[in-house]
């Protein structure tokens, strides 16, 4: 399943769920620079804990890049 939803301060992200077995694997990817993350949750874990995970990993993934190209 794919998906699209608007992260304070991040603008479009784009997300995609994949069963696999007993855990779902969700990939987010940052539409303006096209930075990708991937979590692996249990599946009874809401859409919105999922989306909120992999947010969170990509806000991080996407400072850490920042930072990378700053230095």
């Amino acid at each position: 399943m794919k998906d699209r939803d608007m992260a304070p301060n991040l603008g479009e992200v784009l997300f995609e769920f994949v069963q696999m077995g007993g855990q779902m694997r969700v990939a987010a990817v940052h539409a303006k620079t096209g930075t990708e993350v991937t979590i692996i949750a249990p599946l009874s874990a809401s859409e919105f804990q999922m989306k909120n995970l992999a947010v969170a990993k990509l806000r991080r993934a996407l400072v850490r890049n920042a930072q990378g190209n700053a230095n």
